[in-house]
């Protein structure tokens, strides 16, 4: 389980999160929608303190971290529990794909590089990648660079995966094969937290939805609930014009 409290972070004079409370259930799969500017990428990057928050605390697995002033030892051991999905993919240009996978194995986590690459083909074969481990990243797709970046951070077998809006950057032909991804990895139990704009997949695969504005958890709840029910106004407004704009698409 992890419980987030009370979370504040500003840049500058921009207060960009204004006290986020939220509670996840280990295995489940969380996704967090919202206008952009609304904070989201913001509190992800915060749940493993890519961003530091000012103040809050975070609590997983029963160790709790005071976000104003955590220790390198609760950074570390938070890292350790979490891997990130970028929107860029965020690929070493000069390494191959296995390298790409191996290399937070072996710098970070000291395993000898013959059982790394073992556990990076496994998880190249997961995503539908095993015939690409000598590849580079300038020769692969957009969703296949993608696919690599969620290889990697399944390859450190984390208790959490954050997915920062993992389809954003790509064509959209190529947004059904990471979503087919990230569905199968649902279904293994792992807990998920994911930053997306895909309406329909946060419907399907999600457990609880959290709608952000502002800075702030405006609503949340189950898909059906939220995009059934919504008792919000500001949730009913936003969910009408994303509706809108996939019916604009579709004709």
């Amino acid at each position: 389980m992890i419980e987030i409290k009370d979370i504040h972070k500003s840049f500058g004079n921009h207060h960009v999160l204004k006290g986020i409370d939220l509670t996840v259930e280990k295995g489940s799969v969380v996704t967090i929608i919202g206008p952009s500017g609304s904070g989201k990428t913001t509190f992800l990057r915060c749940l493993n303190l890519l961003e530091q928050p000012d103040s809050g605390a975070i609590c997983m697995n029963n160790q709790q971290i005071d976000c104003e002033k955590p220790s390198k030892k609760d950074i570390l051991a938070l890292r350790k529990q979490t891997a990130m999905v970028f929107q860029q993919y965020n690929l070493f240009s000069h390494k191959t794909v296995l390298q790409n996978i191996t290399e937070g194995l072996i710098v970070a986590r000291k395993i000898k590089k013959n059982i790394a690459e073992s556990i990076a083909h496994e998880q190249l074969k997961r995503v539908g990648l095993s015939d690409k481990a000598d590849f580079y990243p300038v020769q692969l797709s957009g969703g296949q660079a993608q696919r690599v970046g969620i290889a990697r951070a399944l390859a450190l077998n984390p208790d959490v995966i954050l997915f920062d809006e993992p389809t954003a950057a790509l064509d959209p032909e190529l947004v059904g094969e990471v979503l087919q991804v990230m569905l199968e990895i649902a279904k293994t139990g792992v807990t998920m937290i994911v930053v997306t704009h895909e309406m329909e997949f946060a419907k399907r695969v999600s457990d609880h939805i959290i709608f952000m504005d502002e800075g702030r958890i405006v609503e949340q709840g189950p898909p059906l609930l939220l995009f059934n029910s919504a008792k919000e106004d500001r949730t009913k407004k936003f969910l009408h014009r994303v509706s809108a704009e996939y019916l604009y698409e579709a004709i």
